[in-house]
């Protein structure tokens, strides 16, 4: 069973904010343009004082020198983050795809990297954020490539190998990732409930706010103090589907909303 650690990071908000947003599972990489152009035009527009991006909001991230190629993607989108982030606070946190996200990312853009799971005290309340991969129990293959992945010296290790292998590599996952969805095998498991009520419970939290499983929805887990016990699940991006996807969740003091980003 998973279990948060009783150290959990938490993170006031600034009494001046009113408005958070949250999104996740952007998958952004250069073959995707449209999605990449959505996400700018959301930065630059929306209303919110602060963003949290919660996983997975690159296809893959191969390491921060690939910042250092002159033309990369991984250039172009930093200074699209870093353009953002001077106007509205961004925050970052790792997923499944980007966990090789590191100090040179947050120097290119000022976005810091949370930790997974954050508490974020906002409006009166405690709100649990995490990518959400941890709790996907059932996905045992990938819990076991997650413990070794998030391992600092396992990153150490792989990066020293040179940028075009690890782009190589980088190619390898998007297209096994592509045949799984095109099989219909691309579904990793769900969150499981006694362990994310596990979570809210070490966290002292109500709601649990997540993405990775690409199955938007709202959940009552239970009840604690007579407190509903919530889990909301962020939408992914995807553009090209039918119908196409994207979307952010809103919270400010009258609860959450979700908004749809797909653009018209």
């Amino acid at each position: 069973m998973s279990m948060l650690a009783p150290d959990v990071r938490e993170f006031v908000a600034p009494a001046g904010w009113r408005t958070v947003d949250f999104v996740s599972d952007l998958h952004l990489e250069a073959e995707q343009p449209a999605t990449v152009e959505a996400f700018t035009g959301y930065l630059h527009d929306t209303p919110a004082d602060a963003v949290f991006l919660l996983g997975d909001l690159f296809e893959v991230w191969v390491g921060d020198d690939a910042l250092q190629e002159p033309g990369s993607f991984e250039q172009s989108i930093t200074a699209v983050l870093r353009r953002a982030a001077s106007r509205i606070p961004l925050y970052f946190m790792h997923g499944n795809r980007d966990f090789l996200v590191g100090a040179g990312f947050t120097a290119a853009t000022g976005i810091p990297v949370l930790d997974d799971p954050t508490v974020l005290v906002f409006a009166g309340q405690r709100w649990l954020l995490s990518h959400g991969d941890a709790l996907c129990l059932d996905d045992v293959e990938y819990q076991k490539f997650r413990a070794v992945a998030r391992n600092p010296q396992w990153q150490a290790q792989l990066l020293t190998r040179t940028l075009a292998e690890r782009r190589a590599q980088g190619r390898s996952v998007r297209a096994e990732s592509e045949a799984r969805k095109q099989s219909g095998t691309g579904f990793y498991g769900d969150v499981d409930t006694a362990a994310a009520l596990q979570w809210l419970q070490a966290a002292e939290a109500p709601a649990l706010i997540h993405g990775h499983t690409h199955l938007p929805a709202d959940h009552t887990l239970g009840e604690a103090g007579g407190t509903a016990l919530t889990r909301h699940v962020l939408t992914d991006w995807d553009l090209a589907a039918q119908p196409p996807r994207a979307g952010a969740l809103r919270l400010t003091a009258a609860g959450l909303e979700r908004i749809s980003l797909v653009p018209r």
